[in-house]
């Protein structure tokens, strides 16, 4: 599974935003220098950021983008979700059918819970990390876990 790069690039602009600290706005310009992405690109992801209620936007010469709330109270499963869905949804099997109206699998489909239960991972993990959190350095994050564990499972593909 992969993050698209509006959801990649929408988070970076998140934290850049972040890290510049209330009170401070930022300007596309300033974004798309800061993070080495075209401003068209930015300009796209500011306002999914600022539609989904993350960020606020003011015109004028001192105008820009700034968080909406507090970092602490922005969960970053909740700004992914914003920036691109989640990873399943109950509507998901209706969009992949193949060639017929409903999936043939629809009344027993055991793939269909393995995608609840990894997106119930990915919500349990996500839904505990704010944007505060990750305005850490990087070094800071590897040795935090949220709420005290001390590692999280890790997955090796096979050969």
């Amino acid at each position: 599974m992969k993050l698209t790069s509006v959801e990649d690039y929408g988070l970076r602009c998140l934290l850049r935003v972040g890290r510049a600290g209330e009170g401070r706005s930022l300007t596309i310009a300033e974004l798309a220098r800061a993070e080495g992405i075209s401003e068209s690109n930015v300009a796209k992801m500011m306002r999914i950021l600022r539609q989904g209620g993350l960020v606020k936007s003011t015109r004028g010469q001192a105008g820009g983008y700034s968080l909406a709330r507090p970092a602490e109270e922005i969960q970053i499963g909740h700004a992914l979700a914003v920036l691109g869905g989640r990873l399943y949804d109950p509507g998901f099997c209706d969009g992949h059918s193949g060639i017929e109206v409903s999936c043939t699998h629809m009344p027993d489909c055991s793939i269909r819970s393995v995608w609840r239960m990894v997106q119930q991972a990915v919500d349990q993990v996500l839904g505990k990390i704010t944007l505060k959190d990750l305005l850490r350095s990087e070094p800071e994050m590897n040795a935090w876990r949220p709420g005290g564990a001390r590692t999280l499972p890790t997955y090796s593909p096979g050969p």
